[in-house]
């Protein structure tokens, strides 16, 4: 089990202690096994439960893809938005934003590689839900970027392309991050954050 799914520290929220113990269970399982392979049998044998125990707080396993992408966006979108509406430039708001962002995905690589990679396997209604909030996460970025550009900090002749480009820096860290690398989250995070205030800065 990665440290990450073990100390459960992104699913404190989620109650009782047994429906908490089936999400970080559900995580682990869809992250080894995939999605569409992973049983509802494998998961509650992670969970140290019954198939029938499972049924009691989770109908599906895709209602716990849903709980996993659900908790996963809203932390994401709080993220964005108190770094959207904290005080300070254009600059520093969008340095902190992408600083978090990107340490929260290399902290919970795990949970960000099937929040984005198993999307597509939510039911339509749950699908729904998950683009609004993934909408108004990059809402909080572009509002950021606009006002830069207003103030005059930053050259962003495409605001919503750039908006998309920085989010998919950010995500794409998921895939990518290992606990074993040589650069800790925070440091990928500062990195990044320099990289897209390079990109989006007036040039000389």
């Amino acid at each position: 089990m990665t440290a990450e799914a073990a100390t459960g520290e992104a699913w404190g929220d989620i109650t009782p202690d047994a429906a908490r113990r089936l999400v970080i269970a559900a995580v682990e399982a869809f992250a080894e096994r995939g999605y569409h392979a992973t049983t509802t049998r494998d998961i509650a044998g992670r969970a140290g439960m019954s198939p029938a125990a499972l049924y009691i707080h989770y109908k599906t396993k895709e209602e716990l893809l849903y709980q996993i992408s659900k908790v996963g966006h809203h932390r994401s979108l709080a993220m964005l938005e108190e770094a959207r509406d904290a005080g300070g430039t254009a600059a520093e708001r969008l340095a902190a934003a992408v600083r978090v962002f990107v340490r929260w995905h290399a902290e919970h690589h795990t949970t960000g590689r099937i929040v984005q990679y198993e999307l597509g396997a939510l039911a339509p209604e749950h699908y729904r839900e998950i683009v609004v909030l993934r909408r108004r996460s990059e809402d909080a970025i572009r509002t950021i970027i606009k006002d830069g550009v207003t103030d005059g900090e930053f050259d962003v002749p495409d605001v919503s392309g750039t908006t998309l480009a920085v989010l998919s820096l950010c995500i794409d860290v998921a895939r990518w991050f290992s606990p074993s690398g040589r650069r800790t989250p925070e440091e990928v995070g500062a990195l990044y954050a320099d990289l897209v205030l390079r990109m989006v800065r007036q040039n000389g």
